[in-house]
């Protein structure tokens, strides 16, 4: 029997894609110059895709896949994935998210905590001489103590509870259930934002997600608050975080990830009370071949009749 056939739509990591070439006839979507012409050559013969959060698969592309039975992702996040459609047709989808956890929660911590201490600033205020020049650093509030709300309880949200522990604040999350902890629990996001002195976001993107964190929710959160957002961009309605973040509505805001990457909007970037990170949390080696790993691991798990190892979701009748 020869190799089976897998769809690469986007490449996994060096390491990860010399185990797939060895196992698999890949035939590279990615590097073609007709996509359409291209799945409509290699489309049928393909059982598996490779591919990530970031790179479409369309209910017209499946079309061109009559007999794909599974996609594996080597992303957390899957929202250009049309995962309903892959519901309708019975095909497991697959993504990273407990291969990246720790290194996505590390760096909620850090925004967190160079929002709050003004990290940034307190660094330019040391390099530009103004320390010895105007005198000791404005006073600022301690972490300690104050509230802290995750939206979006999951794996990553878990592990950002975690880390917050130690640092003696108080915790809350909001969730589409009650969880098994100690922290408070708020029925919305907007009661959580009332409640907290930092905002953690966490949740998947995608149109149940988009602008959950609007206007009413930042004005809740008040001008001594501080939003984190390492989920994705089109979770915050940006021009409202604009807005509040300009008229002082809205303390802080740590930001992973935008509405318009690369290049995100200068009128957010520019502002002074905004501590940038270039969509980069889960950006180390370790964790990046950890989620390439994902893939190869879940497509030979599937290939040979194993339960699969991070499915997204529980299909009926499914033996995985």
């Amino acid at each position: 029997m020869g190799k089976p056939d897998v769809l690469v739509i986007f490449p996994a990591r060096p390491k990860a894609m010399a185990q797939l070439e060895a196992a698999y006839t890949l035939h590279r979507l990615d590097e073609a110059t007709d996509r359409g012409a291209f799945l409509a050559e290699f489309g049928p013969r393909c059982t598996a895709i490779v591919t990530n959060g970031h790179a479409n698969l369309t209910r017209a592309d499946l079309e061109y896949l009559p007999n794909l039975k599974i996609v594996a992702c080597s992303s957390a996040g899957f929202e250009n994935i049309d995962d309903q459609a892959l519901r309708e047709k019975g095909i497991p989808l697959t993504n990273s998210s407990d291969a990246l956890y720790d290194d996505v929660a590390d760096i909620a911590l850090l925004l967190t905590l160079a929002c709050r201490r003004e990290l940034v600033h307190a660094h330019d205020y040391v390099r530009s001489g103004d320390w010895g020049e105007k005198g000791m650093y404005p006073l600022l509030s301690s972490v300690k103590g104050k509230r802290a709300g995750i939206v979006g309880l999951g794996t990553i949200g878990s592990a950002i509870a975690r880390r917050l522990e130690p640092l003696r604040v108080e915790l809350g999350y909001t969730s589409r259930s009650r969880k098994p902890v100690d922290y408070a629990f708020h029925e919305t996001v907007t009661g959580l934002a009332t409640w907290a002195d930092i905002l953690i976001v966490v949740v998947p993107g995608g149109p149940d997600t988009e602008g959950m964190i609007n206007a009413q929710v930042l004005e809740a959160l008040g001008p001594q608050g501080t939003l984190v957002n390492v989920a994705r961009g089109s979770v915050v309605d940006e021009t409202a975080l604009i807005d509040a973040l300009k008229t002082g509505k809205l303390g802080s805001a740590g930001l992973d990830v935008y509405l318009n990457e690369p290049n995100p909007n200068p009128a957010l970037t520019s502002l002074p009370n905004v501590t940038l990170y270039p969509h980069h949390a889960s950006g180390t080696v370790e964790t990046r071949d950890a989620m390439a790993q994902t893939v190869v691991d879940n497509l030979a798990a599937f290939f040979a009749g194993e339960p699969l190892l991070t499915p997204v979701y529980a299909l009926p009748d499914s033996t995985e």
